[in-house]
């Protein structure tokens, strides 16, 4: 099987070596050229990096390449090889997307927080009802899904996944028609904000259309310091809670 993992970047760094990882500047056309292949070549996205930083490498990723299989990761965060602490292998690959059309990456728990309040109170909550109400015009037999895993306190999050050709076509007219509707109803959507929002409509498009799937750890190529995540989650939440309070 022909699969490519795209390895969204915005700087010069290590990258695998396997031949299914492709390296791809993400915002090529806004920076500094860095010698990997360029979201800006061919149809894509890349001046729009600033609001959905490696969404216009995956844009790029969905129409120029030709791969039966594509995935996405990031420069540091990459899907691991089970039972060891290194980036997943091709052979495994090939062997798992055999067995199922979608690899994701294991959920995330936010145990004191929703998926909904997480986000009001890391970036507001302009952003999520324009991308709620996006969904119910467009696309409202997804919105019941959407809605239940805004309510749950874990979900599938940083914009990675692997899928074969047929899920991957479908996601992706699916999340950018979704997304740049959105995009026209914020006018001016903060920084990176079309990238947060993203994350949290995989699991209604994989729960509504109930596509199999696997789940594989998240091999992290710098240690996280997760005091220092963890006090700044906390913090938003207490900010959050008491922006609620105010009549």
């Amino acid at each position: 099987m022909n699969i490519k993992i795209v390895v969204a970047t915005h700087k010069q760094y290590p990258m695998p070596e396997e031949k299914m990882y492709l390296p791809v500047q993400a915002g090529a056309a806004c920076h500094e050229r860095l010698g990997y292949q360029g979201d800006d070549a061919g149809d894509g996205i890349s001046e729009k990096n600033g609001v959905y930083c490696e969404l216009t490498a995956l844009y790029w990723a969905w129409k120029n390449l030709g791969a039966e299989a594509v995935g996405l990761c990031h420069y540091r965060r990459y899907f691991q090889e089970p039972g060891e602490k290194t980036p997943l292998r091709e052979e495994t690959l090939c062997r798992l997307m055999n067995e199922t059309p979608v690899i994701l990456p294991k959920k995330r728990n936010y145990y004191i927080e929703t998926g909904e309040s997480q986000f009001v109170h890391a970036h507001g909550r302009e952003s999520l009802d324009a991308l709620r109400g996006t969904l119910k015009d467009l696309y409202p037999a997804y919105l019941p899904a959407f809605d239940q895993s805004m309510a749950k306190t874990s979900g599938h999050r940083f914009n990675m996944f692997i899928m074969r050709r047929e899920q991957f076509d479908s996601y992706c007219e699916w999340l950018f028609d979704i997304l740049f509707e959105t995009e026209k109803r914020l006018g001016t959507p903060a920084p990176r904000m079309m990238g947060y929002l993203s994350e949290r409509l995989l699991d209604a498009w994989i729960e509504t259309g109930k596509i199999p799937y696997r789940e594989l750890g998240v091999y992290h190529t710098e240690r996280e310091n997760w005091l220092v995540k963890g006090g700044n989650f906390l913090l938003r939440k207490i900010r959050g809670a008491k922006r609620d309070k105010i009549p």
